[in-house]
């Protein structure tokens, strides 16, 4: 079937383009998107006529899909879902889930203009392009977790936290929880025996005060004698 392009199309053309496509792909999509009128010698006259108001139009829309494109750009969206303990989603998140966090975010985005190849059934950090206008396509990031604070952890490694990753923090927590423990026995242990020696000291300090005081006392007792 042969149409005219009323808008860019990927891999097809541009606006006012004359293309042949499939009769399912016009009917089921380019039609009813607005995106193309059949190519009927009528519909030719009037796209004629209307082509400086329809490029201006596109002109505008792309102009303004660029601004919020800038804003777009670095938009990371969290979406927290249940998954096994090799990040294999119990289900799925679909162009409609991408889109509704968008929207969420601040930003108008049909599910239409998600352009998702395949859902998404794994967690991790995810690239996606929405096609704000048929020339403007912005990439996002999905950030798919199982919980705020796993999606946190995914950001600052750049990539999806596992099962072994769980373990091993835990490990490392362990290790340094007997580490600290250890620590603090060692501390006990070495004030412990500085009380020992402490106390061995003013014991023998003790021994000798008496000890000479004895030796004193005997003395006294040698210099009364001859005295007498």
């Amino acid at each position: 079937m042969e149409v005219i392009l009323l808008e860019r199309v990927e891999k097809l053309g541009q606006i006012g383009d004359l293309v042949n496509v499939k009769p399912g792909y016009a009917r089921n999509f380019l039609l009813p998107q607005k995106k193309a009128l059949r190519a009927t010698a009528a519909n030719r006259e009037v796209f004629e006529q209307r082509r400086v108001e329809i490029e201006a139009d596109n002109l505008t829309h792309k102009t303004e899909a660029e601004k919020v494109a800038e804003k777009l750009g670095d938009l990371t969206v969290t979406l927290i879902r249940q998954a096994s303990d090799s990040g294999q989603l119990y289900g799925s998140v679909s162009s409609r889930d991408v889109a509704e966090a968008v929207s969420e975010a601040g930003f108008s985005v049909e599910r239409r203009q998600v352009v998702l190849d395949r859902a998404i059934k794994m967690l991790g950090l995810h690239p996606i392009r929405v096609r704000l206008h048929p020339e403007v396509v912005v990439s996002i990031t999905a950030n798919v977790a199982k919980t705020d604070e796993e999606a946190a952890i995914q950001i600052e490694r750049g990539g999806a936290i596992g099962q072994a990753d769980l373990e091993a923090e835990e490990d490392a927590a362990e290790a340094a929880l007997q580490s600290a423990e250890a620590a603090l026995a060692l501390a006990d242990d070495n004030t412990a025996e500085a009380e020992a020696a402490e106390g061995l000291v003013e014991d023998d300090v003790e021994k000798k005060l008496q000890s000479a005081a004895t030796d004193d006392e005997e003395a006294s007792d040698e210099v009364a004698d001859t005295q007498e």
